[in-house]
């Protein structure tokens, strides 16, 4: 999902760029009020783990492969805010040392791989614990479908703004990138509710961080 330079025209650009530094400004104010002493470790640790696990590729049908996002796990840890941060600091560091994704087109993976990621994965989860319950299973279950959504999204977002851009028309790219990113969002819903399980298993008192 990671856009490279030259696919988006001057004004998706400018318009992707300006949203996202808002967004990125107004996630550093709010976190800065809201995030405690654990918090802020935790932070680190999944950015250090979402960055490395974004290396590593699963494979699709039809030769293609996706690898994890992690907005949707960040934000239901630490809140959609944090998750903005971390997913910021993720994508930029894939940007500038491994050149994954356009530099120009930073603004557009950070708002649809960081921003639409983190708030929909994060308000799917709760939407969906609201219904399952808040029990091991609920939020198990809340986890897989808040990652699948939020990289289904994401991907939606993504094909529109290529679209606009000229680069495909919508009909052939918004259902090639919502249907590869169906399977995709499998795989992060299932990483995302092993690393769920983990934590409920050994610090449950983390997902109760979340609700900023």
């Amino acid at each position: 999902m990671h856009i490279p330079d030259g696919f988006l025209n001057v004004a998706t650009v400018a318009t992707t760029c300006a949203v996202s530094a808002g967004g990125v400004g107004n996630a550093v104010r709010i976190a800065n009020k809201k995030l405690g002493e654990k918090q802020v470790p935790l932070m680190g640790v999944l950015a250090a783990f979402i960055f490395a696990a974004q290396m590593l590729n699963f494979p699709i049908a039809g030769g293609t492969s996706g690898h994890l996002i992690g907005a949707a796990l960040a934000a239901i840890l630490l809140g959609p805010w944090a998750a903005v941060l971390i997913m910021s600091c993720v994508l930029i560091a894939q940007c500038l040392i491994f050149q994954d994704g356009g530099l120009l087109a930073l603004g557009a993976n950070i708002f649809n791989m960081g921003i639409v990621a983190s708030f929909s994965g994060y308000y799917l989860y709760r939407l969906a614990t609201s219904f399952l319950g808040d029990n091991r299973r609920g939020k198990l279950i809340s986890g897989f479908i808040g990652a699948w959504g939020s990289v289904f999204l994401a991907s939606i977002v993504c094909a529109i703004e290529l679209a606009v851009s000229g680069t495909s028309p919508i009909g052939v790219v918004l259902p090639a990138m919502a249907g590869l990113h169906t399977l995709i969002g499998v795989g992060e819903g299932l990483i995302t509710g092993a690393v769920l399980s983990l934590v409920l298993a050994t610090r449950p008192d983390l997902l109760q961080l979340q609700r900023i």
